[in-house]
């Protein structure tokens, strides 16, 4: 399978509205992320979203995504479910509902936030979706490819983590428990969110993220949910290990 990354960036995005920092106004593409999601597109044809955020719409048109075949979602901040409502012009095409994965914590909150798509409604043009509440104890299958989710903490917020076959994929997380670390193990591709260098209350910072990395040993690894704070692409790629990697908007990984 394949993974494109659709966004790699924090819930500002990079660059930040009105920053001046040297990231910000950094004329690299590899400086400038969108909110962070990716797609994996399956050997069977699927396409599976992670996060469907605020630049969901502007991210399928840049890839010329024509159909989905289901949305995982880690959690329900905005800037991973901010895009929920442009799912109707994959319902027009599909001619069917959207299936959402998802904890109980992000069932409660896109159900409360997005309560016009679930309840009854004669208006057309509304989005239509059907949610599929996962405990993140058992694999379940999504099309042609198994999916297990894996439980994070970010901060006292309940978080999934999802591993699909040799991919493993943690964002927004700044807690795993050793056992859920261990259902990482084996993955060839792990891609773990590094918010910055420095300690930070409610993601990983990037010391942490390397030793989650280090603790699974994948062959390759991919940081995501990137601030600005991290710094510049070209100068921090050359502090990390050979194996890890920053992402970027647009990066395609062959898994």
């Amino acid at each position: 399978m394949v993974l494109i990354f659709l966004g790699t960036g924090t819930s500002m995005g990079v660059p930040v509205i009105a920053c001046q920092c040297n990231v910000c106004q950094s004329a690299d593409s590899h400086d400038k992320h969108l909110r962070t999601s990716a797609l994996i597109q399956t050997d069977a044809g699927e396409n599976i979203l992670i996060d469907i955020g605020p630049d969901f719409r502007e991210q399928m048109l840049r890839e010329k995504v024509m159909h989905l075949d289901g949305i995982l979602i880690t959690h329900a901040h905005r800037d991973h479910v901010g895009g929920l409502d442009d799912i109707r012009s994959f319902n027009y095409v599909q001619h069917r509902d959207m299936d959402l994965y998802c904890n109980h914590e992000a069932r409660v909150a896109i159900e409360r936030d997005y309560h016009y798509i679930f309840t009854f409604h004669q208006f057309p043009g509304l989005p239509e979706a059907r949610i599929h509440e996962l405990s993140g104890d058992e694999s379940f299958p999504l099309g042609s490819v198994e999916v297990r989710p894996i439980k994070a903490m970010h901060k006292d917020l309940p978080v999934l983590g999802y591993r699909i076959g040799k991919l493993g994929y943690i964002t927004d997380a700044n807690h795993i428990e050793p056992s859920e670390i261990e259902k990482l193990k084996g993955v060839e591709v792990l891609v773990i969110n590094a918010l910055r260098k420095t300690k930070h209350f409610s993601h990983f910072c990037l010391p942490e993220a390397l030793e989650i990395i280090n603790s699974v040993a994948p062959k390759q690894a991919y940081l995501t949910h990137l601030s600005h704070e991290m710094g510049l692409y070209a100068e921090v790629s050359k502090e990390l290990p050979p194996n890890v990697h920053l992402a970027y908007d647009g990066l395609r990984v062959d898994i």
